[in-house]
C-alpha cells in the first residue's frame, strides 16, 4: 500500500485545482496542521447502478453455497421483529 502524500492546512486554497483533479484521479491526500496529520482528502466511491448478466452470472459462480431454510428463517426472523415491534420501523 503507498504512502498518501501529505498536504499543509493552506495547500487547498492555493493548489486547489491541482489538489481537486488529483482527487478526482483517485489519489487520497493527508491534511495537516503544525505537521501533524488532521484529517485525508479521499475520492468518493462511485456506485455502479448496473451489473451486466454476465457479471452476475460470473459472480453468481463463485459464490458461497447458502443453506435456503437457514436463509428463510433469518429473513422470518426479521420481519418478525418488525410486525412484534413497531417502534422498529
Amino acid at each position: 500500500m503507498s504512502v498518501q502524500p501529505e498536504i499543509t492546512q493552506r495547500e487547498p486554497r492555493s493548489r486547489s485545482r491541482e489538489i481537486m483533479d488529483a482527487i478526482q484521479g483517485g489519489r487520497s491526500f493527508t491534511v495537516t496542521r503544525d505537521g501533524h496529520p488532521i484529517g485525508q482528502l479521499v475520492p468518493l466511491r462511485r456506485r455502479r447502478r448496473f451489473v451486466s448478466r454476465q457479471e452476475f452470472a460470473a459472480m453468481s459462480r463463485t459464490a458461497s453455497a447458502i443453506d435456503l431454510d437457514a436463509f428463510r428463517a433469518d429473513q422470518d426472523a426479521t420481519a418478525d421483529t418488525y410486525l412484534d415491534d413497531p417502534s422498529a420501523r
